[in-house]
């Protein structure tokens, strides 16, 4: 059974990226279509899997991430307009009954992801 799941580590300060808002869309041609919206919990994870079993289909997906909003936050200085402020992080599943893991390493002026396991 595949699953979809993702978690934020805040590299700045060396530690989860908690309290995130995690927006998950699906794409098809044109279309952007919402599918859940979640936030980050202590651990920078989500409590669930964003799509699990049939709810994940092979397609191209787009996470966003309310990166800027959470070091504002914390007190950061950031500029206006903020450097790194909603990351979005566009992908493909090809299997659907694989796992994909899409974490993301956010600081202010940079951010990472890759395909974790």
């Amino acid at each position: 059974m595949g699953k979809l799941t993702t978690h934020v580590l805040d590299t700045a300060n060396g530690r989860p990226g908690a309290g995130i808002k995690v927006e998950l869309f699906a794409l098809a041609a044109d279309t952007r279509r919402a599918l859940k919206t979640t936030v980050t919990n202590h651990d920078g994870r989500c409590d669930e899997p964003l799509l699990e079993g049939d709810a994940l289909v092979a397609g191209e997906y787009e996470l966003v991430f309310g990166a800027g909003d959470y070091f504002a936050s914390l007190g950061t200085s950031l500029p206006e307009p903020r450097f790194v402020d909603r990351v979005v992080l566009r992908f493909g599943v090809a299997d659907a009954s694989a796992h994909y893991h899409v974490p993301l390493l956010v600081s202010p002026f940079s951010y990472s992801t890759y395909r974790g396991s």
